[in-house]
C-alpha cells in the first residue's frame, strides 16, 4: 500500500496543474534569507487572480505587472547593488481579491550561483574531511543556501517541491553543498559580499536528466532523445497527438468497463499510459522538476559536479555537455554566463601491466578538458585529491576553492592563476619529446598533496604514470624531466616517440605536476589513438 501511496504522489506532482486562488502567491525560489544577485536585472514572479494588479517593492524600487489570463505575473527589479545589510520585499495587489501583502524579510544581495550534479555536488559540509572544526567555524551570515528537493517529472514544473534559504551558521552549514560551501566561503573572503547558492544536485544521476529540451535540438545526433521526450509532453505535436489517442483509448477503456462491471465480469487492463514509469534518469526528467521551476532567477552562474555516471561516454560526453550549458544558457536568457566544473578526481585502481591506460575514466575527464572549448567555462582539476576506494572524496575544501579561481579571475576581475597547466602542444626532438603547456608561466614542479596540506615540491621527482609510445603505437612508462617551462619525456625503449601519454587512467599512482601556485595539470594525451 505504501508503494501505491508513494506512487500516486509522485504522479500527482507531475500531472497536475498550479491551481491558482485569488491570493497572490510567489515560488519557493523567493523567501526569507535569500540572496538577489546584483548588478543586473531582477526578475521576480509569481501567480494571482487574472487582471490582478501586482506591485513589488524592494530597495527602493517599486514595479507593477498585471496577471495575465494564465494567472502569471513578473516585473523585473533594476539592477541592485551589492548590500549585506538586510532588507524586506513587500508583494501587494489591487482589489480584485483583496489579499494581504506578502513580505520576504532578511534579504541580502550578491551573487547567486546554481549548484548542480551528481553525489560529489550533493556531498554535505557534514561528511568533509575536519568536517567537526568545519561547521564549528561556519558562522558566516553573508552566505546563505537552499537545497531543492529532489523531483522528477515529465513536464515544466511552475515551482519546486520544496525549498527553504538558510543562513550560514554552525547550525545550518552541515547540510549545504560542501563544494558550494567552499566555493562561498573562498568568494566571500576576497569579494566581502554575499553570496547565495542554489543546491540542486542529486546522487548518482546521468547528465541527460539535467538538460533541457532546448539543449538536445541544438544537435541533431540527440534526435532520438528529442522524440522521445516530444511524445510524453502534450505541450508539443507528437506529443499532444500522443495523449489523444490515449484519450480514445480511455474512453473505449470506459465502456467497456463500464459494461463488464454490469455483467459482473473482469474489468480489462487499462491502456498504456503516455507518461514514462518515474525514473530519475530519463532525459530532461530533473531540468523539468528541478531547474526549469528556477528560471529566470537571476544568477551570475552555474558550478558543475558531475561525470561518474556517464563514465562511459568517453568524448560523446563532450556532445552532451554542450547541450546541458548551451540549453540552459538558451533558457535563462542571461547570456552566456559561467559555467564551471570539476574534473574527475582519480579512483579505483589502474592496471601496471597497460602503461597506456585509456579506461573509462581517463576518457570521461579527456572529455571534461575537451568541454573547455565551450564559451566561458571553466574546470577545476583534482587528479591529486581523490581516494581509490571511495567514489566520494572527503576534501572538498580544495575543490570548491579550485573552482572559485576560476570565477575570482574571470568574473570578478582578480589579477590570479586560476588554472593548473593545460596540455598545450608537442614537439619530437629526436628520442625525445617536449610538452608545452597553459597556465605554466610562473614554471612546473613535481610535487604531491596530502589531505587539506599545501601541495609539497618533491626535488627531483618525476610525475608518475607518463608514458610515451612510437608510430607502433605500443606504450611504455617513460622518464620526464622538467626543462623550464616545459616536460621533456622519453624512454630508452621508444626510439622514435610519436606520442606522449600523462595520468590518462582512473587512479594514477605516483606524483603529480603542477604549477608553481600548486595547481595540478590536467591528465591528456598528444595522440587520438
Amino acid at each position: 500500500m505504501r508503494i501505491c501511496k508513494m506512487t500516486l504522489t509522485i504522479l500527482a506532482v507531475c500531472m497536475l496543474s498550479w491551481t491558482l486562488s485569488a491570493a497572490v502567491k510567489m515560488p519557493k525560489i523567493f523567501g526569507d534569507n535569500m540572496v538577489l544577485q546584483r548588478e543586473m536585472p531582477v526578475p521576480v514572479w509569481g501567480w494571482a487572480e487574472k487582471g490582478e494588479k501586482v506591485t513589488v517593492a524592494f530597495s527602493g524600487q517599486e514595479k507593477t505587472a498585471t496577471a495575465g489570463e494564465d494567472g502569471k505575473w513578473m516585473v523585473k527589479l533594476d539592477p541592485l547593488k551589492a548590500s549585506s545589510v538586510p532588507q524586506t520585499m513587500t508583494v501587494s495587489s489591487s482589489e480584485i481579491s483583496k489579499s494581504p501583502n506578502l513580505q520576504i524579510k532578511n534579504i541580502l544581495v550578491g551573487e547567486v550561483w546554481i549548484c548542480s550534479g551528481q553525489s560529489n555536488m550533493e556531498w554535505s559540509v557534514g561528511g568533509v574531511l575536519n568536517a567537526k572544526d568545519e561547521i564549528a567555524a561556519a558562522t558566516n551570515p553573508i552566505i546563505r543556501h537552499i537545497k531543492v528537493q529532489k523531483t522528477q517529472c515529465s513536464r515544466k514544473l511552475d515551482d519546486i517541491d520544496n525549498g527553504v534559504w538558510e543562513v550560514c551558521s554552525p547550525q545550518t552549514a552541515g547540510g549545504f553543498t560542501a563544494v558550494g560551501y567552499f566555493f562561498a566561503k573562498t568568494l566571500v573572503k576576497e569579494l566581502d559580499i554575499p553570496v547565495g547558492l542554489i543546491g540542486s544536485n542529486w546522487g548518482g544521476t546521468r547528465i541527460e536528466p539535467w538538460t533541457c529540451p532546448e539543449g538536445f535540438k541544438l544537435f541533431p545526433e540527440f534526435k532520438s532523445i528529442v522524440s522521445q521526450v516530444e511524445k510524453w509532453d502534450s505541450t508539443t505535436e507528437a506529443g499532444r497527438a500522443n495523449f489523444a489517442e490515449y484519450a480514445e483509448k480511455m474512453k473505449d477503456w470506459t465502456k467497456k468497463a463500464e459494461k463488464a462491471i454490469a455483467v459482473k465480469q473482469a474489468v480489462p487492463d487499462l491502456p498504456a499510459s503516455p507518461l514514462p514509469l518515474p525514473d530519475p534518469q530519463l532525459p530532461t526528467k530533473l531540468y523539468n522538476g528541478m531547474i526549469y521551476p528556477l528560471i529566470p532567477y537571476a544568477i551570475r552562474g552555474a558550478i558543475w559536479y558531475q561525470g561518474e555516471s556517464n563514465a562511459g561516454d568517453g568524448l560523446a560526453y563532450v556532445q552532451k555537455k554542450k547541450a546541458l550549458i548551451e540549453g540552459w544558457r538558451q533558457v535563462w536568457k542571461q547570456g552566456d554566463f559561467p559555467f564551471y566544473h570539476v574534473q574527475l578526481a582519480n579512483y579505483t585502481t589502474s592496471d601496471p601491466n597497460r602503461p597506456e591506460g585509456g579506461d573509462g575514466y581517463s576518457r570521461l575527464r579527456e572529455a571534461q578538458l575537451q568541454s573547455l572549448s565551450i564559451k566561458n567555462t571553466g574546470m577545476a582539476v583534482i587528479i591529486d585529491i581523490g581516494e581509490a576506494k571511495d567514489i566520494h572524496p572527503k576534501n572538498k575544501q580544495d575543490v570548491g576553492a579550485r573552482l572559485a579561481l576560476w570565477a575570482l579571475a574571470n568574473d570578478y576581475g582578480k589579477k590570479i592563476e586560476f588554472s593548473g597547466p593545460l596540455y598545450k602542444s608537442f614537439k619530437v626532438e629526436g628520442n625525445k619529446i617536449r610538452i608545452e603547456f597553459d597556465h605554466a608561466d610562473s614554471g612546473i614542479f613535481v610535487g604531491e598533496k596530502t589531505g587539506l596540506e599545501p601541495v609539497k615540491e618533491i626535488k627531483n621527482g618525476k610525475p608518475g604514470w607518463i608514458s610515451i609510445a612510437g608510430e607502433d603505437r605500443k606504450f611504455y612508462f617513460a622518464d620526464a624531466l622538467i626543462d623550464g617551462k616545459t616536460l621533456v619525456v622519453s624512454s630508452d625503449k621508444v626510439a622514435n616517440p610519436a606520442a606522449v601519454r600523462y595520468h590518462f587512467t582512473a587512479n594514477p599512482e605516483g606524483l603529480h605536476l603542477y604549477n608553481k601556485e600548486g595547481l595540478p595539470a590536467s591528465p591528456f594525451r598528444t595522440d587520438a589513438w
